[in-house]
């Protein structure tokens, strides 16, 4: 009983303050991707509030934290520029809605479809976008081009760069954050290493009055408890068709990239969430977030890592992160404004390098060349363009190659019987790959009066293999031969148009399937 105590204290130790380290790391992503999106900062810090407090107590995964994301801010930016943020918060609620619509419809289980090499190609290029977020955080206070850089996620294009003393200073600090958290762990698990590092940095620079940029000199983040406010737009159908496509396109992005976060989560914990209840979970958060002036969020991979790493496990670490959040909004907005943003570049240094798989560099030669070419395709989508296409785009791909790979597969063995009958048996699956080259292995001109076709060993897949046996018979019967078709399924013989009574029933033998067809 005392060890099942300890254990529980213990657990809610490491989820508030991973909570408390999660919520300072959230600060600057969130007033960034606000800045992506175009609107004011408290927008972000709301979104980031709102849609992490309710995604870590009713979403489908404890320990995942969610919030404002470049991903997302990066396609809202054209929404607010050409028609205001009002349209946005109306998008973001009808988002809402079409993501709980994919979770009642139990969408969330095609996440499984998503293959190894894509997950590892989405996972490596979300390490380098946001190593490259960072890199604008080394650009000139004040210019224009830094802002670009910082907050447009992985984009260093423009930035003015540190030189001299400045740049000394960022590099040294954040060598001293990412120091403490990779070996304090070796000495004490007892409190985070990024909250130490944090707050060692912080304090270094405030006693010391080290010259270096932090958190304040991004934005002012003091503001009062977010408001009801339904959005002032038109409601007509001017309005939906205005809205409608951002909103699919931004649902379909948070599903994506908070689905494949889940996974990765449930992979480093060994635990399993729910992928529908997830979906839901981020509906409900987004409807809410826009009725209460927040630009929408879906699961964050970066934040996530950082929750997973200082020991959060439970919903109570993204429900204590968010209340932190909403805590430095209302009264800590002057002391979070002096933390060093050294030292959350630091952190998130660590995050990168937690998060890329490195043993990818090792397997890439021993796996299959199209999973390698997979792998590395994911990747660089993921980093010129976002997370959603290039999933999209990894799983087409690894469709493809998978379909050729088996469309090589199909093989036809030719023989004569005891009754002089020319005999085909069929080995592998036919479908829409496979069917031209099920067909160039059959010859009628050259085979004996009676043929048969013995599908015993191969399956007929969809409605392109039904026609490539009906175009078969048809080749069969314009050169007078008698063609008999063994060991198909029911389905098989019922959806046949032209072969159909060529098929010989044997109720013992034959195989019991459906095809996939349009029928």
């Amino acid at each position: 009983m005392f060890d099942l105590q300890a254990s529980k204290v213990a657990s809610l130790k490491n989820d508030l303050l991973s909570g408390l380290t999660v919520a300072l790391a959230l600060v600057p992503e969130a007033v960034a991707f606000a800045f992506v999106a175009g609107v004011e900062p408290l927008v972000g810090l709301y979104a980031a509030f709102m849609v992490g407090l309710i995604t870590a107590a009713i979403g489908g995964r404890p320990g995942m934290i969610s919030g404002a994301t470049g991903a997302l801010a990066v396609v809202m930016v054209s929404l607010v520029a050409n028609h205001g943020v009002e349209y946005l918060f109306s998008a973001v609620v009808l988002m809402g809605l079409f993501q709980i619509l994919a979770g009642l419809l139990k969408l969330g289980k095609f996440i499984r479809m998503v293959p190894h090499p894509v997950m590892l190609g989405f996972v490596n290029g979300l390490a380098i976008v946001i190593f490259l977020a960072q890199l604008g955080q080394f650009g000139i206070h004040g210019e224009a081009g830094w802002l670009t850089g910082t907050l447009m996620e992985g984009s260093v294009i423009d930035v003015a760069w540190m030189q001299g003393e400045s740049l000394y200073m960022m590099l040294g600090l954040v060598a001293l954050t990412m120091a403490i958290i990779h070996f304090l762990p070796k000495l004490t698990t007892a409190i985070p290493s990024s909250l130490v590092a944090i707050v060692t940095v912080s304090g270094l620079v405030i006693f010391l009055g080290l010259d270096t940029r932090n958190v304040g000199d991004v934005a002012k983040i003091a503001g009062g408890l977010p408001s009801f406010h339904i959005p002032l737009v038109p409601f007509n159908l001017e309005t939906l068709t205005i809205i409608l496509p951002y909103s699919l396109i931004l649902a379909a992005i948070g599903l994506i990239e908070s689905l494949l976060t889940l996974r990765m989560v449930d992979e480093i914990t060994e635990t399993h969430g729910s992928s529908n209840r997830e979906c839901v979970g981020q509906g409900v958060a987004n409807i809410v977030t826009g009725f209460f002036g927040g630009m929408g969020g879906c699961a964050m991979i970066g934040q996530s890592m950082i929750n997973v790493n200082s020991g959060g496990r439970g919903r109570l670490s993204g429900i204590a992160a968010a209340l932190f959040l909403l805590v430095f909004i209302l009264v800590g907005s002057t002391l979070i404004e002096k933390i060093p943003v050294a030292a959350l570049v630091g952190v998130m240094f660590i995050v990168v390098l937690g998060t890329f798989e490195w043993a990818s560099f090792r397997i890439i030669r021993k796996v299959p060349k199209g999973d390698a070419f997979v792998l590395i395709l994911v990747s660089a989508v993921t980093v010129v363009t976002d997370l959603a296409v290039a999933v999209l785009i990894g799983v087409i791909v690894s469709a493809l190659v998978f379909a050729w790979k088996h469309a090589k597969q199909i093989r036809v063995e030719k023989l004569e019987d005891d009754k002089g009958s020319t005999v085909y048996k069929v080995h592998g699956p036919l479908f829409f790959g496979a069917t031209s080259h099920f067909l160039k292995q059959f010859s009628p001109r050259d085979d004996n009066q009676d043929v048969i076709v013995d599908f015993a060993d191969s399956r007929v897949c969809d409605h392109s293999g039904l026609e490539a046996i009906d175009a078969l018979a048809e080749r069969y019967m314009n050169s007078g031969r008698r063609v008999h078709l063994r060991h198909l399924s029911f389905d098989c013989q019922q959806l046949l148009s032209k072969a159909g009574n060529l098929v010989e029933v044997n109720v013992i033998e034959d195989p019991r399937y459906f095809v996939a067809t349009n029928a």
